[in-house]
């Protein structure tokens, strides 16, 4: 079922083009939706409208056309479905990683709009918590790291078995309201502050 609040851009030069797949998510149930026919100023424009989704046509791109339009997709955030005529393994493996959602080669039919963007906006949101997930255990690791290091340094200076040098960084960051990996940053920084 369409989201009828879901806002979309579309940016095509070709007037009968851009109402193809106006009239594709029209139909399909999308009310918001806009069309910017000249391509120069897309970013402000992007930025001014703040669309959920981007949809832009391109006939016969040029590869500085295409570069352009892959930095966008990077720097925007949002799903992005892309359109053209003909391309190349080059474009696709750019378009991917630019983060491009969906990159349709001579593809454009309206009863084939509303699939493609459903599936651009699950794929950019599944690569979006995947993204993050791997954000939240990248940093997990670096706490792990710090915390480790702090245990060390307890371990050294204190004596303690590494059970015990857990404990008392635990027992310290509750009783101080503290996260453990901030009490470890503070013992790491203040070990290295005096030296060995």
């Amino acid at each position: 079922m369409p989201n009828p609040d879901l806002s979309i851009l579309i940016i095509d030069e070709n007037h009968l083009r851009a109402s193809i797949i106006e009239d594709g998510l029209r139909e399909a149930g999308h009310g918001r939706v806009a069309v910017m026919h000249d391509v120069n100023d897309v970013a402000r424009t992007i930025t001014n409208m703040s669309p959920d989704v981007i949809v832009i046509d391109l006939e016969n791109p040029k590869r500085d056309t295409l570069e352009h339009f892959f930095s966008l997709s990077r720097a925007v955030q949002r799903p992005i479905v892309m359109f053209v005529d003909r391309s190349d393994g080059t474009m696709i493996d750019k378009a991917v990683a630019a983060g491009v959602s969906a990159y349709v080669v001579d593809g454009l039919k309206k009863e084939r709009i509303k699939p493609i963007l459903d599936v651009a906006i699950s794929r950019f949101h599944a690569f979006a918590t995947l993204t993050r997930e791997l954000a939240q255990a990248r940093s997990e690791l670096e706490d792990r790291k710090i915390i480790d290091q702090a245990k060390a340094i307890l371990i050294k200076t204190r004596g303690l078995s590494e059970a015990d040098a857990y404990t008392l960084l635990r027992s310290t960051a509750m009783n101080q309201n503290r996260r453990m990996v901030d009490i470890a940053q503070s013992l790491v920084t203040a070990a290295d502050l005096l030296g060995p």
